[in-house]
């Protein structure tokens, strides 16, 4: 039996959780930073550093109490390594080095995209994993489609050439007037919305697994507001920026036909991969796995069984990060103190070699 404390502070939550053998949550903490970033209409990465340093000491010391728990019971302290802000990744690494310095327990150096991917090892009622499965990623900074032929085996088989989809969702919301995060706002407008009444572009790629969303939120811009004359656009750079929504547009049509143009792209191509590469389950992680109508649609056009966390584990968290350092730290994994963040860490089947 292992208790991994797990450390999350790859963007704008401060996280902290304890896990028992990388199945069972014995706390999961997380302090959300929503709010400090809501009147920029996105992550702040200094105010997000800034924030992390107030609360990571509460967040850590609250993970060990809720698990009734003290250091002297860890078998390591798993930290998020990458990828994520720079400025965010170095308060969780650096207060993780401290603690394994004053316990003497191992470190452990975690890949954030594969904490999402064990985020579905914490799900109740539980079936184990039957490998090979496709893992589809998708969150604010990552959409990225895996093949994972057993743990700790990943080939990457594509992902976004541009904006992740999370990312896109709260540009387009923020184009809308929407609040800060994008994703579950424009969910809630889409519910009032057509998603066909405007018929937005779908980035193909040449029949790859890559994804492209630059382009669509483009033609939302186009549809949704109004830009500055040309001239503004010469005398001020950046006046696009200040483009006005539009009085005789329907926010909620626009947000659902958005929200169906990136469901159905994210869906088409890895209910084709899964099919390409003949594995037995789909598997679906990071915060845009919470939206419904991508769930059902996957669940529609794959043919396999499709699974993806509860809503609480979708986020960024620390549970997820403490059960991929469970299985980490069962196969050998030590990380040195000289360890330094990798902000555009890569999830691969070599990505823990050096």
């Amino acid at each position: 039996m292992t208790y991994i404390l797990g450390i999350e502070t790859s963007c704008d939550e401060t996280a902290a959780a304890v896990v028992i053998d990388g199945r069972t949550i014995a706390s999961n903490v997380v302090a959300s930073q929503i709010d400090l970033h809501a009147q920029y209409g996105g992550v702040f990465p200094e105010v997000a550093s800034r924030a992390h340093i107030e609360k990571i000491g509460f967040v850590v010391e609250q993970a060990l109490k809720d698990a009734g728990i003290g250091y002297e019971q860890l078998d390591a302290i798993a930290v998020t390594r990458g990828p994520g802000l720079v400025g965010s990744l170095l308060v969780g690494i650096n207060y993780a080095k401290g603690l394994a310095v004053a316990t003497g327990k191992p470190l452990l150096g975690i890949n954030h995209i594969e904490g999402h991917v064990y985020s579905l090892w914490l799900t109740e009622p539980y079936n184990e994993v039957d490998f090979p499965v496709l893992v589809l990623i998708v969150s604010g900074g990552h959409t990225e489609l895996l093949l994972m032929k057993g743990h700790g085996q990943y080939e990457r088989l594509g992902g976004t050439l541009d904006d992740a989809a999370g990312e896109a969702f709260d540009k387009v919301g923020r184009m809308l007037g929407l609040p800060f995060p994008g994703g579950p706002n424009i969910e809630r407008a889409a519910l009032d919305g057509s998603p066909v009444a405007y018929e937005f572009p779908r980035a193909k790629l040449d029949n790859s697994y890559d994804f492209s969303f630059s382009g669509l939120k483009t033609a939302v811009m186009r549809e949704a507001t109004v830009m500055p004359s040309a001239s503004a656009r010469r005398r001020e750079p950046g006046a696009e920026k200040h483009a006005q929504l539009r009085t005789d547009v329907s926010v909620n049509d626009l947000a659902a036909s958005f929200q169906r143009a990136v469901v159905t792209v994210l869906s088409e191509k890895a209910a084709r991969a899964a099919k390409d590469y003949d594995v037995n389950e789909v598997l679906m992680a990071g915060g845009v796995s919470a939206n419904h109508a991508l769930r059902q649609t996957l669940r529609h056009m794959s043919e396999l069984p499709v699974r993806y966390p509860p809503l609480n584990l979708c986020t960024d968290n620390a549970a997820m990060i403490a059960a991929a350092g469970h299985y980490r730290f069962l196969e050998g994994l030590r990380s040195d103190l000289d360890m330094d963040v990798k902000p555009m860490w890569a999830l691969t089947s070599e990505a823990y070699a050096e």
